[in-house]
């Protein structure tokens, strides 16, 4: 990516690490975005909007945003070594970023200049906070009454627990997806990196995006609400159906046990993993076996079709995993797509997934050409605009950095009083 200005918003460039540079019209011009989130369900759904070319502009407070000094101290008592914040870049990026103490009366009337120039309104605090501070929707509603106001938390606007403090972990135990994992006899698992958080931002910037596409056909603005556990449970819609149909979950199963064998994963000679994914094992057992070398069991009563196998699926795991454990995974690789139209992947750790083409080549990760640090490697897009592709417009702003840009251009603030309002620290 290439900058015009150091300060300044990047042209709208972007370089994947496939290799090219593409010129882009942004499908998010000339959106403006309040951002009073922290941590990472909030700050992660507004980095999608401003990788797609809103003009995202942070709000934090005099100290600033958590995660620019909690995360490097962890890393440090962990004897982790980075050449930056990884945390607060990833989810800061294509920002700008001002700093406020919203505690003042005068701090809160920036917010209102600004929220009368602006399209949305992100928070993600606990519930009541917003309004006790005078930021809630219907105050910022009487500034701009076609404001987009979203707001993020652990349970859900309503509810015996709907003002209860929230972080991913929550999410994750709430949703029930610690259980999902696993086997049956495996108790609950957590799942490192934020996921709930993640699944939270993306369903926030979902209703955002459906909130301002409303505004555009009706004229009307709104308030939306988006939780951990709402958007876990939609990640898990499909097991949360099975559930209220049958009255129980679905089955879990050790791997040595699944009830199809061709739906597994399996452990090869160089401790590489493949899994297969023949959801309909009849169609593929013939030419399977044969590039298994296990031809003899094709015609075997045990196993010659799906029910057989589901029956004594305890009985093929233990040969298929002989038969995978003689080979590296290359040459089972190798094999399988000369044999048939199989359907099967490597299974990756997330080191592979650096070098993995496909990640590289749809722009999934990207290179960053970032002012203080040089060329870094960061998240790309997760989907591709034939016409409006998104991209990494900046790095995160330093704190308070575009404060006197944003007060002087978006809210008419005269230099005297920019001053005034620094010396009085309320910026």
């Amino acid at each position: 990516m290439r900058c015009s200005g150091e300060a300044a918003f990047c042209t709208p460039v972007v370089s994947h690490r496939g290799g090219g540079i593409i010129i882009m019209n942004l499908p998010l011009q000339g959106i403006r975005v309040l951002d009073w989130t922290i941590w990472q369900q909030g700050p992660c759904a507004t980095v999608m909007l401003g990788d797609m070319g809103a003009e995202v502009i942070k709000i934090e407070s005099i100290d600033g945003d958590p995660g620019r000094n909690i995360v490097p101290k962890i890393m440090k008592a962990l004897n982790i070594e980075a050449d930056y914040n990884f945390y607060f870049e990833y989810l800061n990026r294509s920002k700008k970023g001002i700093t406020l103490d919203l505690r003042r009366q005068e701090g809160r009337e920036v917010v209102y200049r600004l929220a009368a120039e602006s399209d949305v309104f992100v928070q993600n605090f606990r519930k009541g906070v917003a309004e006790r501070l005078g930021l809630g929707y219907e105050d910022l509603k009487k500034h701009n009454p076609k404001i987009i106001y979203a707001a993020a938390s652990g349970y859900g606007p309503h509810g015996p627990d709907s003002a209860e403090p929230s972080f991913d972990y929550m999410g994750l135990a709430r949703s029930g997806i610690m259980t999902a994992l696993g086997g049956p006899d495996t108790p609950p698992l957590n799942i490192a990196g934020g996921i709930a958080d993640q699944m939270g931002a993306i369903m926030l910037s979902y209703a955002i995006l459906t909130a301002l596409i409303a505004r555009e056909r009706l004229g009307i603005g709104q308030r939306v609400d988006t939780s951990h556990l709402g958007s876990m449970m939609h990640l898990q819609g499909l097991n949360v159906q099975a559930v209220m149909t049958m009255k129980q979950p679905m089955n879990k199963a050790a791997r040595e046990e699944v009830p199809n064998p061709l739906w597994n994963h399996y452990r090869c000679q160089d401790d590489k993993w493949i899994c297969l994914g023949m959801l309909e094992p009849d169609r593929y057992w013939h030419d399977f076996c044969a590039v298994m070398g296990i031809q003899e069991l094709e015609s075997d009563p045990r196993f010659k079709e799906m029910s057989c196998r589901a029956d004594n699926s305890a009985e093929l795991i233990p040969v298929l995993d002989q038969r995978f454990a003689s080979r590296p995974r290359d040459q089972w690789l190798k094999l399988l797509k000369e044999g048939g139209d199989f359907i099967y992947t490597i299974v990756n750790d997330l080191t592979d997934l650096l070098s993995d083409p496909q990640a590289i080549e749809n722009g999934y990760l990207a290179a960053f050409d970032h002012p203080e640090l040089g060329n870094v490697d960061i998240m790309g897009f997760p989907f591709g605009m034939s016409e409006t592709p998104c991209g990494i417009q900046n790095r995160a702003p330093s704190l308070s950095e575009h404060t006197e840009e944003t007060l002087s251009e978006i809210c008419g603030f005269s230099a005297e009083e920019i001053e005034e309002l620094r010396k009085e620290k309320v910026i």
